[in-house]
């Protein structure tokens, strides 16, 4: 029974996350959204480890729109990831009253990257459409409560 509920709550995140993905595609051109394949590409470009491959949902690359069917980059350093964070919530003070799951894997690439990594909070909620990027200090500024919660399979 509890596998059934965990499975429907990961169905139902995922479905929230597209439905974000496609509000800030359509919202802000500025956002891109690479494939699997990409994604990889683009941390292999930057040195930096594949495991941080789902540590990120979008990119921002100053110059370039979801517009561009070709981006060209010599320099790869210029790349922000973004780390969608969705909720169906009414919150008119976005991020004020978010609540969210996040990795160890998350916070290790935000420190690693530093600027170039934004946590996206986004509200899908119908009444109040919108979204806040914050850096990692950003967010450690403004943190009420954080507690740890292990997840283990045997």
């Amino acid at each position: 029974m509890a596998y059934e509920r965990s499975y429907t709550i990961t169905l139902d995140n995922n479905i929230s996350e597209k439905e974000a993905i496609n509000y800030l595609l359509r919202t802000d051109l500025n956002f891109l959204n690479p494939d699997k394949e990409s994604r990889k590409r683009l941390l292999d470009l930057n040195g930096i480890d594949k495991k941080y491959s789902k540590a990120f949902d979008l990119i921002l690359i100053p110059g370039f729109t979801n517009l561009n069917e070709i981006i060209e980059l010599e320099n790869f350093d210029q790349i922000i990831f973004i780390e969608l964070k969705t909720t169906r919530k009414y919150l008119p003070n976005l991020p004020k009253g978010f609540f969210f799951g996040a990795t160890q894997n998350e916070f290790d690439f935000a420190e690693l990257l530093g600027s170039r990594f934004q946590f996206c909070f986004v509200s899908i909620n119908p009444k109040s459409p919108s979204y806040k990027l914050l850096s990692l200090l950003e967010l450690e500024n403004i943190i009420r409560t954080k507690r740890i919660q292990y997840q283990i399979n045997l």
